[in-house]
């Protein structure tokens, strides 16, 4: 949620922020009203809460006690009012940083760079879905038959791949400085809304479990925030760089078209995320050593990608500033995004109740970024597609070659 003090003070530039990524406006009016409500009944509760206690002291107590009754009502109705304040409050997204640019959908990002050279074949390139069957390493058919459309079974070398894209990941990243989580796979309601998500309603894309407030996660980043929630750490422990390994669940609702075939939008998929707790003056810095961590990961794996920058319309609602990498793949003659990485400020810190203390004493909310290292099923299509070979085989990329045992699938 956004600083109190902004919204009260500053809330033109909140409903500008609020409008850049399509969102409504008076969703900060709404807010306001409830505070100036919400403030109104504080201040009177504390002033019968004065007058009942006059009242003791001069022993009148008949009067004390309807003065008692009076404080009943009203905090019954500071209940109601507090209540909605908060879900108002909870209902405004986090504001864009004002560099980002302007724009509505994805056709407004930025490209920023393009890396590595495509590869140019003597013959028509196959896609994923294709290559993976004949190669007899992914199976659709018998995924859908067990658990429906959008899931699938990998197979032989495909799971080795998949291990290996895994192991070679966590090892960069502990290279990196960063501490490995393997994390559950359920997580409560309140860590979803908390960290910018929706896990029930009509827009939802998360599997809940009937009965609970628990959910599958749809990524990492849901459990690694939730693991200083309400805590107070210090700013000698800052930043803290988390390696999140999970599986990813999202019902991935609504039509996507032509290439929401195989493995690119898929029901359940395996991913090591990154997540970071620091403070505000870090982040930034932090935000782009996350995008160089990416960048370094898929050079790595020797995948032409490029960069872009997304346009205040295209952030989400968490998101302050966010990047994402496309690589290229072949089968469709497209890019495709393979990760993203995000700055999301103090906005999920203040609904986690995350906190620091400074050297100075001061207590501050914490700046929380997240990024991708690797979704596998989308690098596995990524792989398939840039090292396939006119026999139909697949090479595999020569830092996943120790992981997998071979060279070649096929």
């Amino acid at each position: 949620m956004l600083d109190i003090k902004l919204l009260r003070e500053e809330p033109e530039k909140v409903k500008k922020g609020v409008a850049a990524k399509g969102d409504d406006p008076k969703l900060v009016d709404e807010f306001l009203r409830l505070d100036e409500i919400w403030r109104k009944l504080t201040a009177e509760i504390e002033n019968l809460r004065h007058e009942q206690k006059e009242l003791e002291g001069e022993r009148d107590f008949e009067a004390a006690k309807a003065v008692k009754e009076k404080i009943k009502e009203k905090e019954k109705e500071l209940g109601m009012t507090e209540t909605e304040r908060r879900n108002a409050w909870m209902s405004i997204p986090n504001i864009p940083f004002e560099d980002i640019p302007a724009g509505k959908s994805e056709e407004d990002n930025r490209i920023l760079r393009e890396v590595g050279e495509k590869p140019e074949f003597d013959f028509v390139p196959k896609d994923h879905a294709e290559l993976g069957k004949s190669l007899g390493i992914i199976d659709f058919e018998s995924g859908s038959k067990i658990a429906g459309s959008g899931f699938y079974f990998l197979k032989n070398e495909g799971v080795l791949l998949e291990l290996a894209l895994v192991r070679y990941a966590l090892d960069f990243l502990t290279e990196n400085g960063f501490v490995l989580w393997l994390t559950p796979d359920l997580a409560r309601d309140t860590f979803y809304l908390s960290t910018g998500y929706h896990p029930r309603g009509p827009e939802a894309q998360t599997y809940t479990i009937e009965g609970s407030d628990l959910g599958l996660i749809a990524t990492a980043e849901v459990t690694l925030a939730g693991i200083h929630s309400d805590e107070m750490l210090e700013e000698s422990a800052l930043p803290k760089l988390y390696a999140g390994y999970s599986h990813c669940f999202r019902q991935e609702g609504g039509a996507y078209g032509k290439y929401s075939k195989g493995l690119y939008r898929v029901h359940q998929f395996t991913k090591v995320e990154m997540f970071v707790y620091c403070k505000a003056g870090d982040s930034p810095e932090l935000h782009q050593k996350l995008l160089w961590l990416e960048e370094k990961l898929w050079q790595g794996l020797g995948i032409p990608y490029r960069v872009l920058e997304m346009c205040a319309g295209d952030l989400g609602a968490q998101a302050a500033r966010k990047f994402d990498l496309e690589a290229w793949m072949p089968g469709r003659g497209d890019w495709g995004e393979v990760t993203s990485t995000s700055n999301t400020s103090d906005y999920q810190a203040r609904r986690l109740g995350i906190r620091f203390r400074g050297k100075d004493g001061n207590v501050e909310f914490a700046h929380t970024l997240n990024g991708t290292a690797v979704a596998t099923s989308r690098a596995i299509v990524a792989i398939l597609e840039n090292y396939q070979t006119k026999e139909g085989k697949v090479a595999i990329p020569s830092v996943l070659q120790k992981y997998v045992g071979k060279e070649i699938i096929g």
